[in-house]
Formats: structure tokens, C-alpha cells, sequence
């Protein structure tokens, strides 16, 4: 679970909220948020999402057996697989979804 709770530290931390701040933007108690980011318990996914959408983040849930894929296609900028490079390529879907 810590996996999803670093980059919400790290968004918190970043954006320069407190934990009360951050309780507070996702109607949650300062506690929730302090056990949350300290490991003390175990939270629902209702709460990590309250908590990243307070933060401007939409968190997605990937089957594990798609992790690998859906990394690869995030870190390639949205690219298809074995797409063509240069000017006659088609655009990306990140570009598609930009535009």
C-alpha cells in the first residue's frame, strides 16, 4: 500500500499542505491523513482517492497483470507499439487527448 501512499506525500509536500490542509480539501479527519502517510493502518481506496483528488491527482486501478504494459505505454508518452517515427506518424493518443 505504501506504493500508493509516497506520491501523495510527495504531492502534499510538493503543493505546500499541511496534513490539516490536506484533511481539510478532502473531508477527512488530520488523523486519517497522519495514519494514512505514516503507515499506521491500512486505508480504504475511498480515502487515498479522496485524498489524491484533493491533491489534483486521479489514481487509476491497473490489474497486475496489465502493470507492465500500462507502464511501458505511460513512459512512451502514449506512443502505439511499433509506431512509425517522423512527421508521418500518427499522433500519440496523449497528443490526441492534448489537442
Amino acid at each position: 500500500m505504501m506504493s500508493f501512499i509516497a506520491p501523495l506525500i510527495a504531492a502534499r509536500k510538493a503543493a505546500g499542505l499541511t496534513q490539516a490542509e490536506l484533511a481539510d480539501q478532502a473531508g477527512l479527519s488530520r488523523m486519517t491523513v497522519q495514519k494514512v502517510e505514516s503507515g499506521a493502518f491500512d486505508p480504504r481506496v475511498s480515502t487515498v482517492l479522496e485524498m489524491a483528488r484533493a491533491l489534483g491527482m486521479e489514481p487509476m486501478l491497473v490489474p497486475a497483470g496489465l502493470r507492465q504494459e500500462v507502464e511501458a505505454f505511460l513512459r512512451s508518452g502514449g506512443k502505439y507499439l511499433a509506431q512509425p517515427s517522423g512527421i508521418a506518424a500518427p499522433p500519440s493518443i496523449v497528443e490526441t487527448l492534448a489537442g
